[in-house]
């Protein structure tokens, strides 16, 4: 059933003893362990499942922002790399009610599991099995890291109210899941994940590791998500590029496959900014295009009676950066 309006969810079709069912099991959960976290797993965008019962609501703590990763399969599989949507993009990535604290993923159990595929298998495919080594030099592998890195990152920081792993997808796990049954004659194969792939330092699974490590301490140390909303400052669907601020701090991200832009300018706040994070750099398997800690100055520019202070930067193809005030002028 497609859910268009509100009169969709609140109507004679309700399960009006499901969601009672619902709110006195987090009622009694809660009051049993105060510290207990529920998280509310619906693919309707049933209004109202992480509010307090004092609201109205059904009680959970949380719920999954469950279209995100559909989305990024969607992209992978059916979009062109040139043709992916920065609109449309930023709009699934921010798709929330304010009123619940939702939860981000990039991929769960629906990519994981046999059957499937993860996002970093669509992205790479077979050429995971042979050249996985740092030293080996392959056009595929290396855009598939490339956009593992900046999809992840992107999705962490326009998160809602939290960012959620997924078995392997921390260093990329090349293979699917598959608890033993009846069909695979209750073998135990695939009901694992290869974590020594990500401590082999000769594979790229390490670095993305490392950069998973890196990526939510970063989140976590400056208190990215809880402090504010992402605040979109550019997005350009022919650059592929999308730019938002958030707690004082800005992310540039281009998507575009071939495009690395130079003095590629937009709007910020007037003052330094020094590069912090950046997808691209050596220690997370990137082609190390960018100096670490560079700093930028936003200039004054006049435009229609108005001035601007524009931030000009080196963003290259399929990169990420980070940028933190340093001081506002």
């Amino acid at each position: 059933k497609a859910f268009t309006s509100y009169d969709d969810y609140f109507n004679g079709s309700v399960d009006e003893n499901a969601l009672t069912y619902l709110a006195l099991a987090n009622k009694v959960i809660h009051d049993v362990k105060p510290e207990a976290i529920t998280i509310a797993e619906d693919i309707s965008g049933m209004p109202c499942l992480a509010m307090p019962l004092s609201e109205g609501g059904a009680g959970f703590d949380y719920r999954f922002a469950m279209g995100i990763s559909d989305y990024w399969i969607k992209l992978v599989k059916d979009v062109k790399d040139e043709n992916w949507p920065m609109g449309q993009l930023w709009h699934e990535l921010n798709n929330r009610r304010k009123e619940e604290k939702t939860l981000s993923y990039v991929e769960s159990h629906d990519q994981a599991l046999v059957g499937d595929q993860s996002l970093i298998f669509r992205l790479i495919g077979a050429e995971m099995y042979d050249n996985m080594k740092i030293d080996s030099e392959n056009t595929i592998v290396d855009r598939g890291i490339a956009l593992h890195k900046i999809i992840r990152l992107i999705t962490l920081c326009t998160s809602g109210s939290g960012y959620l792993n997924f078995m392997g997808n921390e260093f990329g796990h090349p293979e699917w899941i598959d608890f033993p049954r009846e069909e695979n004659l209750w073998s135990f194969k695939y009901a694992r994940r290869q974590w020594h792939l990500a401590q082999n330092k000769s594979l790229r699974y390490h670095h993305l590791l490392k950069f998973d490590h890196d990526m939510i301490s970063l989140v976590a140390t400056l208190n990215i998500i809880k402090s504010s909303d992402p605040c979109l400052i550019l997005e350009h669907d022919m650059d592929k590029v999308i730019i938002f601020e958030r707690n004082k701090l800005i992310f540039a991200f281009n998507f575009n496959p071939v495009r690395s832009f130079t003095d590629y300018a937009f709007e910020a706040s007037p003052g330094e900014y020094q590069m912090i994070f950046n997808t691209d750099s050596k220690i997370y398997n990137g082609h190390d295009r960018l100096v670490e800690n560079q700093r930028h100055f936003t200039i004054p520019h006049k435009e229609n009676n108005r001035v601007k202070n524009m931030l000009s930067i080196y963003l290259p193809s399929r990169t990420a950066i980070v940028f933190k005030p340093v001081k506002f002028f």
